[in-house]
């Protein structure tokens, strides 16, 4: 039975049956292949650099929340690339951030509608995995974009940016705006959180630079990415650094907190800020003259970056193998990195002269 043929024929079956029996059925999969399957699925095949991008596909984006603001950013940058390519582009997801069945649900979805590939924002890294793994048996390349599955679940995965880059960058923000010189402070969010204390290390080993010499690192705090913890943790480092020049929170939650407090305070434009912040939260506090200018990523970005990795990967341009690089229309050439991993770039940095452009 052709491949075309024989997915019309799953579909079929699932319309009727239940989604996981029926693909499993068609499929043929069992337990045992989907724990030995590994990464060798993602990266079937051998890629044409050279090949002419397919026309007509329809590509399904997932995102951990519909309606959620962030989201419809993204998304709306992929559904702008895909009619830029001639393909179409649909939306399906969950209404709660931790409805991970329902995430599931769609998925299986989507596979039964047989799209041609599709860009998952996974709520959990294994809980998608097995209905992720089916779709991919079942021909639809798939792309996760702003949070990772296993890396053996998908074909590729488009990051926001690296961890080296967002640490290296607000150490770098900050301490032009201090002048080079002076006391600094860290607001993290959980004193466990493993992507903050990535970025911390890489804070720490760029302030090790001949040019921050005169600045110096004086607590790393931890608002545990609470409003009202982060606010009072602000507090605190003032009061215990009557000298603090500047503080870097690499939390939405916890910039924002500490925006609220400097803003009342007299430090309000001496003591500066700056971190990770979504503009809408800051945008008040970049205006009265509290923070100078902050960063994250442009989410319309990430979003366009997964439409156009999935096209070059229904397209056999790249497979999803480490190396292999592929042009992303206007935003440029990429290579696949590490386990598939694609880099979207430098973070976006929101000022007084940009952050209206942005609605997220």
């Amino acid at each position: 039975m052709r491949k075309s043929s024989l997915r019309r024929a799953c579909a079929a079956l699932a319309a009727t049956t239940s989604l996981a029996l029926a693909l499993t059925a068609c499929g043929g999969t069992t337990k045992k292949d989907v724990q030995s399957e590994g990464g060798s699925a993602a990266a079937a095949g051998k890629a044409n650099p050279n090949a002419e991008l397919k026309k007509g596909l329809t590509v399904g984006f997932l995102p951990k929340q519909v309606n959620n603001p962030y989201f419809t950013s993204a998304d709306k940058g992929g559904e702008k690339a895909l009619a830029e390519l001639g393909s179409t582009y649909k939306e399906v997801g969950p209404s709660s951030a931790t409805d991970t069945s329902g995430q599931v649900s769609y998925v299986n979805t989507l596979t039964q509608q047989q799209v041609d590939a599709m860009a998952v924002s996974a709520q959990d890294p294994g809980a998608l995995c097995t209905a992720l793994k089916q779709a991919m048996k079942n021909g639809i390349k798939v792309v996760t974009y702003d949070s990772d599955t296993n890396p053996e679940c998908r074909n590729a995965f488009v990051s926001q940016a690296s961890a080296e880059d967002l640490g290296r960058t607000e150490v770098q923000l900050l301490a032009q705006q201090i002048g080079y010189k002076g006391e600094i402070a860290i607001l993290s969010a959980a004193q466990t959180a493993t992507n903050q204390n990535t970025w911390i290390g890489f804070m720490k080993d760029e302030l090790n630079k001949p040019q921050y010499k005169n600045v110096k690192l004086v607590k790393v705090a931890y608002g545990n990415d609470d409003a009202q913890q982060s606010f009072q943790q602000t507090q605190g480092l003032l009061q215990e650094y009557p000298n603090l020049k500047g503080i870097i929170s690499p939390t939405t939650v916890g910039i924002k907190a500490a925006a609220q407090y400097l803003s009342g305070s007299k430090y309000k434009g001496k003591v500066k800020l700056t971190g990770l912040g979504t503009p809408n939260d800051m945008r008040k506090y970049v205006k009265n003259g509290t923070v100078e200018a902050f960063e994250l990523w442009d989410p319309a970005k990430l979003g366009e970056l997964a439409a156009r990795t999935a096209v070059a990967l229904a397209s056999g341009q790249i497979t999803g193998k480490e190396g292999e690089t592929f042009k992303a229309g206007a935003m440029g050439a990429y290579t696949i990195g590490k386990d598939g991993v694609i880099s979207l770039g430098k973070p976006t940095v929101f000022d007084a002269k940009n952050i209206d452009q942005f609605d997220f």
